[in-house]
This record gives C-alpha cells, sequence and structure tokens, in this order.
C-alpha cells in the first residue's frame, strides 16, 4: 500500500510538469505572435507615415517632353503585306500634347509611290503571252479556253485594274502610358517613350469600277471595264510606336498603324452569286471587296514647340 502510494504521487507531479511545460510553450508561441504581428504593423506605419519615402513623387525633376506641347511630324509610311501592289505614303502627324501622357491630333497622308509586286510583274507576263484580244476569238489557239474564262477578270495591262489607296485622314487620341531609356551599344542612353493611338478613319480608294458581263451586255470585258474609279470608306485606325528623343524639341518616331475594310485589290470578281455569295456572278460590285487587315508602318521625325520643355519637381 506505502509502495502504490508513492507511485501515484509520482505520477501527479510527472503530469503536473508536462502540463506547466505544455502551458509554457503556448505562452511562448502566443507571446512570438504577438511580436511578430506588432512588429510588422509598427514597420507598415513607420514607412507609411514617417518613412524617408512617405510622400515623395515617383521621379523628381523629370523632363516633361509633352506636356503642353505642339508636336508636327513630317513623315513617310509603307504599306506591309500587300499581294499586288506596294505603296509608299507621303504625310504628316499634328498632335497638341494635353499633358505628359495625353494627345490630340490628326495624321493625313497620300499615296505618292506605287510599285508592282513580283506577283502582278508574273501575272502581266502571262496575259502578253496569252494575246487574249487576238485568240479569244479563235477556237483553234491554245489560249482560247483561257481567254473565255478569265474575260471578266484579266485586261490587257493587269496594273490598271489594281485597287490602291490614295489618302488617308485619322483624327487621332495618342496615349504614352510608358517611357524611360534604352541602351545603345552600353554608352548611348536615349529618353525614349512607348504610345498607342486610335481614331477614325476617312481612307480614299481606287477600285475597279462597277460593271455587268450578261447576254446583253460585255461590259465587264471592255477596256474600259478594267479602268478604276474612287471611292471613299469610313472605317478605324489604331497602332503603337516608339519615340527616341534626340533634341529638347525633337524625336525620332517609329509607329506601327492598322487600318481594317473590305476591298478589292485586284479587282476580280471573286463573289455574288450562291447561297452565301462565295462564287463569281460574272460582274464586279462590291460583293467582291474582301476584309483586309491594311497595315502601315511609318518612320518620321517630330518637332515639339515651344522648344524648350518642362521639367518636373
Amino acid at each position: 500500500m506505502k509502495g502504490n502510494g508513492r507511485g501515484q504521487a509520482t505520477m501527479g507531479i510527472k503530469t503536473m510538469k508536462i502540463a506547466a511545460t505544455s502551458r509554457n510553450i503556448a505562452f511562448v508561441l502566443a507571446a512570438g505572435l504577438v511580436v511578430c504581428t506588432a512588429s510588422r504593423t509598427a514597420s507598415a506605419q513607420e514607412v507609411a507615415v514617417t518613412g524617408p519615402l512617405a510622400g515623395a513623387p515617383a521621379a523628381h525633376r523629370l523632363r516633361l517632353y509633352r506636356e503642353g506641347r505642339f508636336e508636327l511630324q513630317p513623315n513617310v509610311s509603307f504599306s506591309l503585306l500587300d499581294e499586288y501592289q506596294r505603296t509608299i505614303f507621303i504625310g504628316a502627324t499634328l498632335n497638341y500634347n494635353i499633358s505628359d501622357s495625353i494627345a490630340l491630333g490628326v495624321w493625313g497622308t497620300f499615296g505618292a509611290v506605287k510599285i508592282t509586286t513580283a506577283l502582278t510583274d508574273h501575272i502581266q507576263d502571262r496575259i502578253t503571252i496569252r494575246n487574249c484580244p487576238t485568240n479569244i476569238n479563235n477556237p483553234n489557239s491554245s489560249s482560247y479556253l483561257d481567254c473565255q474564262l478569265s474575260r471578266v477578270n484579266l485586261g490587257t495591262n493587269f496594273k490598271n485594274q489594281l485597287g490602291s489607296i490614295d489618302w488617308m485622314f485619322v483624327p487621332q487620341f495618342t496615349f504614352t502610358p510608358f517611357r524611360g531609356k534604352i541602351a545603345f551599344f552600353q554608352s548611348l542612353y536615349v529618353d525614349t517613350d512607348l504610345h498607342f493611338f486610335a481614331g477614325p478613319a476617312f481612307v480614299g480608294l481606287s477600285e475597279r469600277k462597277d460593271c455587268v458581263n450578261s447576254a446583253a451586255s460585255s461590259a465587264c470585258s471592255n477596256p474600259s471595264g478594267f479602268n478604276t474609279a474612287s471611292r471613299m470608306t469610313i472605317t478605324g485606325a489604331f497602332g503603337l510606336g516608339l519615340s527616341f528623343f534626340t533634341h529638347k524639341w525633337g524625336a525620332v518616331a517609329i509607329d506601327w498603324r492598322a487600318v481594317p475594310f473590305s476591298r478589292n485589290t485586284g479587282g476580280f470578281d471573286t463573289a455574288g452569286s450562291g447561297p452565301n455569295k462565295d462564287f463569281p456572278d460574272n460582274k464586279i460590285s462590291s460583293d467582291d471587296r474582301q476584309f483586309r487587315f491594311n497595315q502601315f508602318v511609318s518612320v518620321g521625325y517630330s518637332i515639339f514647340l515651344p522648344f524648350e520643355y518642362r521639367v518636373s519637381e
């Protein structure tokens, strides 16, 4: 009985020690958690309220190249991904920069030089070899069938029937969210900004004029049926570009621009009949226009007025 009493007392003491140790561990963990939370809160409050950068702007003495200045930019534009004819445009951009990131202005250009592609030259060579004006009425000619099948689509001078963009006028909104410096050869640093622009576009076109070939008329097969006519379309334009500032008053600009709309680039009869008007109908009309994501790249030099820029605090 005495031995049993001593054993029970020993076990009770051990149980009390384990319980006390558990309480101590729990207390230490809780205290550590409180200290960590308090230190984080104090640190955050210190930076937000009394830190050395409290209330400071993102940058001091920032050159405001655009704010409150007019931008006049003569530029040259080149059409991209052309099938039959490339165009070089001469134009200009005029912007007023409301702030260093927002501007309102216009971009206008006209097609100064038109250059045929290798595909156009190849088609013209085939037209010359077939000699359709002579062979289209000669069943014994090897070109007779070809000339009959293509009489609506191909004249004697393929270049004359090609569609082209003659001019564009785009009122645009420009947004410049990013700016910084670009290093060239790790020694030359140039102030650079990235800008986006968008707006409605007024586009002047030349396309093969409408005509109809039927039992009573062969207007599309006559030489005059392959001539072009002018029209205007209204669409939208958007793009982006980079400006590299070379002076207080000047910058080299490179822009990419997209002006999507439908047009008939080759002067072909491609649609107008069938359930979905997807088959040739022996005439030239608006049904033959196909949607194209017309793209251009421009290179210009921007002149800012007044010549001196402002500097932020």
